[in-house]
């Protein structure tokens, strides 16, 4: 006999329940990341901003500009963090994961945004010269914007990486590059102690070249996401763990998607033709239970299960003639 088997976890509710608390914290454990690095860069910018008016530097002003707009891309996450909690609904039934990579959207125009900013400025500077003044002040605000945003880097990158969201990674790896570019205010005031004053709008126009390459890699994680791309390593050790399974003899399907910072897969395995459906469906249901636990992050898993087909028997062009109908 041969029939085909849907699973999506019943019978392992207490499994559905663990994954659901352990998203759950991942949620708020990337909010406090979030509230903790936005108060951090907060500072920064704030020390940042008080010099800048103080000296007049179009470099140190392009730098905290990008601070400014790096520590505002916590909101929309922190907005997505909070909807991707909510339950599935009937509309939504794949529930609100996906609000984080709206979010990442929201980041790539941000940073956009700050580098059309830092560009524009640095030419004015170019063409309306200014002498930049508390030179060692802006040295100063140079080394606290590199302080500041390596800190907050380290934390939201390590919280990313540990709850498995991508827009809090990439974030994160922002951050550290805000940071490099707060390094380049330091010649850019070095240049102005020796007398050249097209030093400062020159590292403005570096910094403005430094966002948009971060502008590059932020729009490529996001596109990723959007797109549905998973890291291959972790499609090739779900496969493994479902051929592990007693009684599976292939897996001619799998997928696997993001969704937010949760894992969702749907996979075919193939068992004997002979099989009852309770056992069957104990195959089927020993296979989610091992994708789950064995691939992390994983919080759903639908398996189907097909019939081993033998020589001379095709099963699915029988089915599909049945289905079809009288002609």
């Amino acid at each position: 006999m041969g029939e085909h088997h849907h699973h999506g976890g019943s019978g392992h509710s207490h499994d559905s329940a663990d994954k659901v608390d352990s998203a759950l914290e991942a949620s708020r454990d990337g909010l406090r990341a979030l509230w903790i690095s936005l108060a951090g860069l907060g500072v920064t910018a704030l020390l940042q901003g008080l010099i800048v008016v103080l000296s007049g530097s179009v470099a140190l002003l392009g730098d905290t500009l990008h601070n400014v707009a790096d520590a505002l891309t916590a909101v929309p996450l922190a907005i997505a963090f909070l909807i991707g909690r909510r339950a599935a609904t009937r509309a939504y039934t794949y529930g609100f994961g996906r609000a984080e990579d709206l979010a990442g959207i929201v980041i790539v125009l941000v940073i956009a945004g700050s580098a059309v900013a830092a560009g524009w400025l640095a030419v004015d500077r170019l063409v309306n010269p200014r002498t930049m003044t508390h030179i060692p002040w802006v040295l100063a605000a140079g080394v606290v914007g590199f302080a500041g945003n390596e800190v907050v880097a380290r934390y939201r990158i390590t919280v990313g990486r540990r709850i498995g969201s991508a827009a809090l990674v990439a974030d994160g790896l922002h951050a550290r590059t805000d940071g490099y570019t707060s390094l380049a205010v330091v010649p850019a005031a070095g240049g102005a102690w020796l007398g050249w004053g097209w030093a400062d709008p020159v590292v403005g126009l570096a910094i403005t070249v430094a966002i948009a390459f971060v502008l590059r890699d932020a729009a490529r994680e996001v596109c990723h996401r959007l797109l549905d791309r998973v890291d291959p390593a972790l499609v090739d050790g779900a496969e493994t763990a479902l051929l592990a399974v007693p009684g599976v003899h292939a897996v001619p399907g799998l997928r696997l998607r993001w969704i937010g910072h949760r894992l969702h897969a749907e996979a075919t395995i193939v068992v004997d033709a002979e099989l009852s459906l309770l056992a069957a469906h104990e195959i089927a249901a020993d296979a989610e239970h091992r994708l789950t636990h064995r691939v992390p992050r994983l919080t759903g898993a639908t398996v189907h299960v097909d019939p081993a087909s033998h020589p001379g028997d095709d099963h699915h062009r029988e089915l599909a003639h049945h289905r079809a109908g009288p002609s």
